[in-house]
């Protein structure tokens, strides 16, 4: 069921054309969670893909589908460094930025602004969310984009036939490791 839900929601990290997605994920048992993500782990790290709950609730979890080859170059590219420093990131690591992510999502009811930069979107989009509060942006689709409306609406398309050109391979039977492209 898990490597279902991440095919469903996370195809285009595992197609390589994106850092990471995130997902909310209600395991029919908690226990099942951590042999779940243990077995999706081992098929995934080979090719540079990891999961990890970013945040656990009480019957679900936020999962975090990354590849760390891709977030250690969008945490070091330009901007980023400054931004994750204003949110009391120490440094650009990509393990110890993720276990600072899940502090601040523990103290946050929804998402800190700053999680746009560990999913790959355009810094000037992260940037315009966090200046406009969310507000006065020119389009919206995976994110609200405040810059570049008609490239990224070409990026969503991209995105968007990739998830369903990975989800009827997988329904069809292909493995979740041959779907997946290796770093």
């Amino acid at each position: 069921m898990l490597e279902a839900e991440i095919i469903a929601c996370c195809a285009p990290t595992l197609a390589g054309l994106k850092t990471a997605n995130m997902f909310s994920y209600k395991p029919r048992r908690m226990e099942e969670l951590s042999l779940g993500l243990r077995q999706a782990n081992s098929k995934l790290n080979e090719k540079g893909v990891f999961v990890e709950v970013l945040k656990e609730g009480e019957r679900r979890v936020l999962l975090y589908v990354y590849r760390k080859g891709m977030l250690e170059t969008d945490l070091r590219r330009e901007g980023a460094s400054g931004l994750l420093r204003s949110c009391g990131y120490e440094n650009a690591e990509p393990e110890a930025c993720i276990r600072h992510l899940k502090t601040r999502f523990a103290g946050y009811d929804g998402f800190p602004h700053e999680v746009g930069l560990f999913l790959g979107y355009p810094l000037h989009d992260v940037m315009g969310f966090i200046e406009q509060k969310g507000q006065n942006y020119k389009c919206t689709g995976i994110w609200k984009v405040y810059d570049n409306e008609k490239e990224t609406q070409l990026v969503f398309r991209k995105l968007k036939k990739c998830t369903e050109i990975y989800r009827r391979l997988f329904e069809n039977g292909r493995s979740i490791g041959k779907l997946t492209v290796a770093a």
